[in-house]
């Protein structure tokens, strides 16, 4: 008997193993790209623009890169699987830590210092609110990026150097110039002129601990063609934190996430990730404005030093920024330690 009334005839052998072939290399097809994104994850192959923009997103690829493992194995494509799940097992190797709180090997009982780094929008992010998160979570080192002359005014007006009265600023047009503000006395203040912003910086006196240098980061965006090489020269160019020598916090607007090789670079020179240690790590910064259709990534951080313990890191939104503020309190080592 051939089929049973109404129902269609049984493939041939031939059509059955061409349609296995098929689906086995639509399935290799939809492993592949995942499988590239990862290798150059892992190797740090960032390329030229706009590879350096894409690998921003790879928590996200990360995630949706487990739709053909599942594929795979629902169909028992053996390698195809095999090969899914390795590439799985690469994305969450990078990706997973930045959600799970590390051990801080810091100082627990050192003085607190509570800082905040802020991306103004051209200086057009709302001061008021800035001052009341500085007051409300008794900041005592707020660093500034894309910070104009009327930015400035603006925080003046607000009040914020009643309660951070020492600062070093450096206002620019457009997106170049940054601050710094402390609670604390000021020495060794200046600036470090990059690519094309600058980035102020200054050594502060926290009472009961050590001098601490602190820089408002800000390197260069890679939103161009040609823009991967100030992006690298101006991240290579961050200072280092020496075992010897001040304890250094950098924190700004790095224009980089945990995905970037350059950006990893500059927290291997001494510092932890105030977000990734404290486990929210994946908490995206940018964009924060009309832009709801464009998924968030993690481009403003603040570095520590090593030595510095760190706990309860917040990420905050600014109205009138696209960027969210960073908030963290840092331990100290006591002084002399």
């Amino acid at each position: 008997m051939i089929g049973t009334e109404g129902s269609p005839p049984p493939a041939s052998p031939a059509v059955t193993v061409r349609r296995r072939r098929w689906l086995t290399v639509l399935l290799w097809l939809l492993v592949a790209p995942f499988a590239v994104w990862a290798a150059a994850r892992v190797l740090g192959l960032e390329g030229v623009y706009p590879s350096i923009q894409l690998l921003a997103f790879t928590p996200y690829v990360a995630a949706v890169s487990l739709v053909p493992l599942a594929l795979a194995a629902l169909t028992k494509r053996i390698w195809p699987a095999i090969t899914a799940a390795v590439v799985v097992l690469a994305f969450a190797a990078c990706v997973l830590p930045r959600s799970v709180p590390g051990t801080d090997a810091g100082d627990p009982d050192g003085p607190t210092v509570r800082v905040m780094t802020v991306n103004m929008l051209y200086g057009q992010a709302d001061p008021g609110q800035i001052v009341r998160l500085v007051r409300e979570g008794g900041v005592d080192l707020l660093a500034v990026q894309e910070y104009s002359a009327h930015g400035q005014a603006a925080l003046r007006a607000a009040g914020l150097e009643e309660t951070l009265p020492n600062a070093v600023t450096y206002p620019r047009e457009n997106a170049g110039g940054s601050a710094v503000y402390s609670r604390f006395p000021l020495a060794d203040q200046g600036y470090r002129q990059l690519t094309s912003f600058v980035q102020a910086h200054a050594s502060v006196r926290v009472p009961g601990g050590p001098d601490v240098y602190v820089e408002s980061a800000h390197p260069c965006a890679p939103i161009g063609r040609g823009s991967g090489a100030c992006w690298r020269a101006d991240l290579a160019a961050q200072p280092a934190a020496s075992p010897g020598g001040p304890v250094t916090v950098l924190m700004g607007d790095f224009n980089s996430t945990l995905d970037h090789k350059a950006f990893r670079r500059v927290v291997t020179k001494g510092y932890r990730d105030a977000a990734d240690s404290a486990g929210t790590g994946l908490s995206p910064s940018w964009p924060y404005d009309d832009r709801w259709y464009f998924p968030g990534v993690t481009l403003d951080h603040i570095l520590a030093d090593q030595r510095v313990r760190v706990r309860n890191v917040r990420i905050i939104h600014i109205a009138g920024s696209d960027h969210r503020a960073v908030f963290a309190e840092l331990v100290l080592p006591k002084a002399g330690a």
